[in-house]
């Protein structure tokens, strides 16, 4: 007997740009469900001035840098050419992709935590860094400092520098409202934080918070869990593994 697809013809939304939004999609199709992408946020590299220039020729000052996302990666190789990789500090990453990425530009990525949230990693990689060693930590502008706070207050001499900026695209703004008014969204799925503030600024906009309630919602991470429920909205569906493959894995688990 063949089994049923777990998401067959469930409309999800995919808050991801093209270029980030493939993978996720292709799972969503594999389940039988039809992905909406509209990029609830986009992201561009700030410009490159004075400060982001001396950072950027006194790597060799530093014992560690940090990554906290592919983004951050992609726009901060962007700054060099790959026979400058080489003169990049000793790396630690909080997620798999994001050391995966690292890993297909030819760098190796040092530590890595038991679980891809920035509370464990502070927790964790303090244990690894000595107080006299320098670290830096190349940031978006909406980007958490708990990796920062957590281990100055270890000694540890922590720079952090904001090398893209966060922004919601003009023409997500259109197209969601649009699909939620016509309630053509079932499943709702969140990345980041960042991702939920951005959907419910366009729900508060055009008085859309009717048009959600029968859609099931979904997120990784107990930080975007948190924005969830600070709206008063329920996640119905979070994965125990901070990856996007779990959370379809939860929401199919839900439903079932």
């Amino acid at each position: 007997m063949i089994q049923p697809l777990p998401l067959l013809e469930k409309k999800i939304l995919v808050p991801r740009g093209k270029k980030q939004a493939k993978s996720l999609s292709l799972l969503i199709e594999k389940h039988g469900g039809i992905p909406v992408e509209i990029p609830l946020i986009a992201f561009r590299p700030i410009p490159f001035g004075k400060y982001l220039q001396k950072v950027m020729t006194s790597l060799h000052t530093y014992d560690w840098i940090i990554f906290t996302s592919n983004v951050a990666v992609e726009t901060f190789l962007s700054f060099f050419s790959k026979k400058e990789y080489s003169n990049l500090p000793k790396i630690a990453v909080i997620g798999e992709r994001t050391k995966r990425i690292l890993n297909e530009n030819g760098l190796k990525v040092r530590f890595l935590p038991t679980e891809y949230v920035s509370e464990t990693f502070a927790e964790e990689f303090s244990h690894i860094v000595q107080t006299n060693e320098r670290v830096l930590i190349p940031k978006g502008n909406l980007a958490r400092d708990v990796i920062a706070e957590t281990l100055r207050k270890k000694g540890v001499t922590v720079e952090e520098v904001i090398v893209y900026e966060t922004y919601m695209p003009d023409e997500s703004r259109f197209k969601l409202a649009e699909m939620l008014t016509n309630k053509e969204i079932d499943i709702l799925m969140f990345t980041s934080p960042s991702t939920v503030e951005h959907f419910m600024g366009i729900v508060a906009e055009y008085k859309l918070q009717s048009k959600i309630e029968h859609c099931l919602i979904s997120c990784i991470g107990p930080v975007t869990k948190e924005k969830i429920e600070s709206f008063g909205l329920i996640a119905h569906a979070s994965p125990e593994v901070y990856t996007v493959e779990e959370m379809i894995n939860s929401i199919i688990k839900y439903l079932n």
